[in-house]
């Protein structure tokens, strides 16, 4: 009976997708939930995997093929198990050389350099090496050495990710409707990293996962939030939507580019929940098993540039939303400290919004609640 392999239901905001390399090639035997190829849309990668056990018959849409859901990507002709008609491994070998080489080709686990070395080819006859010499003409002209050892100047040109694609047109979408504004502020470190030096180990023995700096932000961030609502805001034609929950955006960094994985309701985590969270969507973004619902909504992002090294940027919104806030390298600098100069380990922090909405008031005191909160750790806990 054939069974048809469709491409999977996708979710509102995602309408198409890429199909990548098949793994599967007609004729091949594939046993259910085996992968048969990917399915790139601006989000995620999908897996599409076999729905039955049988010989897959026919590959109806190439690589690189945009397909919607419901789309048929190929036909299985189902059976229970491999025959030597169709599995490969299991046919014989044609010629006692072949029957030394195919196995080993066929075992994942064995290594190239363990397939027996090919003779060498016959030494050429007289006749046959005076036919292939080429007469040199000693009045022509030579190439200089330098055009001789001149490095190629190639070059490549490679198809967009729909992911990349995706974030171009956001990104572009942003600055062609909002009114981006960025302003600009700087937070003493010193008390976080007293607190997380303080209790990382009872902290990292209790929850199994270490106290970053993440944690603190989000918190400091859900508070500023709840006293500014119109930086949780967002624009709807002529509307404005307050959001009365703290969905936070994390900008995650991949293989494949940037993702947006939400933190829902971030507001009523914990310190170790968030810290989890934010390392499993790390993990999960470069395995590719980010699910489309993961990255959906937000009401606010952090983009943290610092890991990376940046020590200021002005980072884009992220739409609908009208606000995010940028983080950047920890570094010493002197600052002016009760009348005294001392050294402490400075972060600049950027907030982008939305001018059409925010007005900057809101955004400088957002921004210094947010300050506030870090430089005195406690009022996190206290909710002060």
């Amino acid at each position: 009976m054939l069974v048809d392999v469709k491409a999977p239901e996708l979710s509102e905001s995602v309408q198409s997708g890429s199909l990548l390399d098949w793994h599967k090639q007609p004729g091949d035997f594939v046993r259910r939930d085996d992968p048969l190829t990917d399915l790139e849309t601006d989000k995620v990668i999908l897996e599409i995997t076999a729905p039955a056990t049988g010989v897959l018959t026919e590959i109806c849409l190439a690589s690189g093929s945009e397909i919607k859901a419901g789309d048929v990507l190929a036909r299985i002709e189902t059976s229970d198990e491999p025959t030597a008609e169709t599995d490969p491994v299991a046919q014989p070998s044609a010629t006692p050389a072949a029957a030394k080489v195919m196995p080993m080709a066929a075992l994942e686990n064995e290594k190239p350099a363990l397939l027996t070395q090919a003779a060498p080819p016959p030494a050429a006859r007289p006749a046959e090496v005076a036919a292939i010499v080429t007469p040199v003409d000693y009045a022509a002209p030579v190439a200089s050495t330098s055009a001789q050892c001149a490095p190629e100047r190639g070059e490549r040109r490679v198809q967009m990710t729909r992911l990349r694609q995706r974030i171009a047109e956001r990104l572009k979408e942003a600055q062609n409707t909002a009114a981006i504004l960025t302003t600009f502020n700087e937070i003493n470190m010193q008390p976080v990293m007293d607190l997380r030096t303080r209790y990382q180990e009872r902290f990292q023995k209790e929850h199994g996962v270490k106290l970053g700096f993440m944690s603190f932000f989000t918190k400091a961030v859900c508070q500023a939030l709840k006293a500014y609502p119109l930086i949780n805001a967002s624009i709807d034609d002529r509307d404005v939507v307050y959001h009365e929950y703290y969905d936070i955006g994390m900008a995650v960094s991949s293989e494949r580019g940037l993702v947006v994985p939400i933190l829902r309701n971030a507001d009523r985590l914990s310190f170790a929940e968030i810290e989890k969270s934010i390392a499993d969507f790390g993990r999960r973004a470069n395995s590719l098993e980010l699910t489309l619902e993961e990255m959906e909504g937000g009401t606010f992002t952090i983009s943290n540039g610092g890991v990376f090294g940046s020590l200021l940027s002005t980072p884009i919104l992220n739409p609908p939303q009208s606000g995010v806030l940028g983080l950047h390298k920890i570094q010493d600098r002197p600052i002016a400290e009760n009348g005294q100069v001392v050294i402490r380990p400075m972060m600049y922090v950027a907030l982008s919004y939305d001018h059409r909405i925010i007005d900057g008031r809101e955004a400088v005191s957002f921004l210094k609640t947010v300050k506030d909160a870090l430089e005195d750790p406690a009022r996190l806990l206290l909710e002060l």
